[in-house]
């Protein structure tokens, strides 16, 4: 029998108030962990008539904010929704419990309560995120494909955001590797954007898993989707765009990774495709490392246990086109091995603008190989 919002135990009211804190308008995740912390806790928050009548003093929270945390529709609606999170055997995870994920707690800016349908472990060894355009070509597709189809020699968790094109690919490769895969969306998990995903939603949360930090009954709303960006990329050791354009969700999620101090890779299509304009530029940036296949993914997270990295062996015909500044940098290279973009240009006395368009050509080329922290050695 559902247990009705005003059956729910005395147990369970901290459950009320940490949902609740979620809740609380205008009040973002820093706000929320600056009242828990000047508190002393979040229950006291909303009990303990001494801390209400201080919130003001807060930093970072007004009359206006005060009066958010004081409104009295905010405890029933928690309590509806943990209603709803028991009837559903729906995961509340709260960002100061031991089960909330690791990674993206590093993250100051991750959602203080995540809602989770499905069993996957969210602090799995190894977890990608693969976004990419809604309309991708059949290259993109195939190698979509082929890239979760490679990742499963170190069995990585995908993540996604089931949406049209790049993303559901990527779920739907990963589930029939057999691959854990998780689904971050951007609306409270009682619907489903797009329906047509329905199918594949269900056994996400069979086998994986289907993540929102909205509660029940939220409303679609355009921002719900970069703030959902935030969890693919905090939730995840690095992020991978398959196809992008200029614009779009792929690349905010790219740059939120890239603050998070995270690995971006991008994977690159020909000059004057729209739909790899976005990866290219952010190549050309350095914002994100060039890949080409699964290899270039594990061999760059040093993913690759089973064997140790092999330097292919130079051939100095590779070399033969080279012009005299490109030389110069390989010449630096092999002689330090591998080195940091700043003592690249330190060493050749090249501008850093100049050297680093002469790397990438030099990647392109198959001469050199970009690490993380923007250090370079010879392929």
């Amino acid at each position: 029998m559902t247990r009705s919002p005003s059956a729910i135990p005395v147990d369970d009211r901290t459950w009320v108030h940490r949902i609740a804190l979620a809740m609380l308008k205008g009040i973002g995740p820093v706000n929320a962990r600056n009242l828990v912390a000047y508190c002393g806790g979040v229950d006291a928050l909303f009990t303990d008539p001494k801390v209400k009548r201080s919130l003001e003093k807060v930093p970072g929270i007004g009359p206006k904010l005060a009066a958010s945390v004081t409104d009295r529709r905010v405890i029933p609606a928690a309590e509806r929704e943990l209603a709803y999170v028991h009837k559903h055997g729906l995961r509340p995870l709260f960002y100061l419990d031991p089960t909330y994920p690791r990674r993206l707690a590093q993250a100051e800016d991750a959602p203080v309560l995540l809602y989770v349908r499905g069993p996957a472990d969210l602090d799995a060894q190894r977890i990608v995120s693969i976004v990419g355009t809604r309309t991708p070509t059949e290259h993109g597709k195939r190698f979509c494909a082929e890239l979760v189809e490679g990742l499963r020699a170190v069995n990585a968790t995908i993540v996604s955001g089931l949406a049209y094109g790049i993303d559901i690919v990527a779920h739907r490769t990963a589930l029939k590797q057999g691959l854990p895969t998780v689904a971050c969306v951007a609306h409270g998990l009682d619907k489903l954007y797009p329906a047509e995903h329905a199918a594949t939603a269900r056994e996400l949360a069979e086998h994986g898993a289907v993540v929102s930090e909205l509660p029940s009954g939220s409303p679609f709303a355009p921002g719900n989707f970069p703030a959902r960006n935030r969890i693919i990329a905090g939730l995840s050791d690095c992020t991978v765009v398959v196809e992008s354009g200029p614009k779009g969700g792929s690349l905010i999620t790219a740059d939120i990774a890239d603050s998070y101090d995270r690995e971006v890779m991008a994977v690159p299509g020909r000059p004057g495709d729209p739909r790899s304009e976005g990866c290219n530029r952010l190549i050309q940036q350095h914002k994100a490392a060039l890949i080409t296949s699964a290899a270039d993914l594990l061999t760059r997270m040093e993913w690759n246990t089973k064997a140790p990295r092999r330097k292919a062996p130079v051939q100095q015909p590779l070399f033969a086109d080279l012009g005299p500044e490109e030389q110069l940098l390989v010449d630096v290279l092999r002689a330090g091995g591998r080195v940091g973009i700043d003592d690249l240009c330190l060493r050749s006395r090249l501008h850093p603008g100049k050297a680093a368009t002469l790397l990438l050509n030099l990647e392109f080329s198959g001469v050199v190989r970009s690490l993380p922290g923007k250090v370079y050695e010879l392929h």
